[in-house]
């Protein structure tokens, strides 16, 4: 079975897309996660329910922040698999 090389190329690039377009959200939910368990932990207020509203907000802000940056990477992505279709498909 052969496989064509611009193919393994765009299942490396879209990995790569897929772990860059989910770190802003990602990063936030862990920054604000470890705050509020280092809060909790000093207040010794042990409510499974306090983080996740803290954390949703930052998940939301980031994604607020970064959706620019996030809709230009998809659109280049597609724009790229567009292009190699043409070389691709018989």
């Amino acid at each position: 079975m052969n496989v064509d090389p611009l193919l393994l190329h765009l299942g490396r690039e879209a990995i790569l897309l897929v772990l860059l377009v989910s770190a802003p959200p990602l990063g936030a939910a862990l920054a604000v996660g470890v705050l509020v368990g280092v809060l909790q932990a000093a207040t010794q207020v042990q409510d499974p329910s306090i983080p996740v509203v803290p954390r949703l907000a930052a998940v939301l802000g980031a994604l607020a922040l970064a959706a620019p940056w996030i809709g230009a990477r998809v659109v280049r992505f597609a724009a790229e698999c567009f292009e190699l279709l043409g070389r691709v498909a018989p």
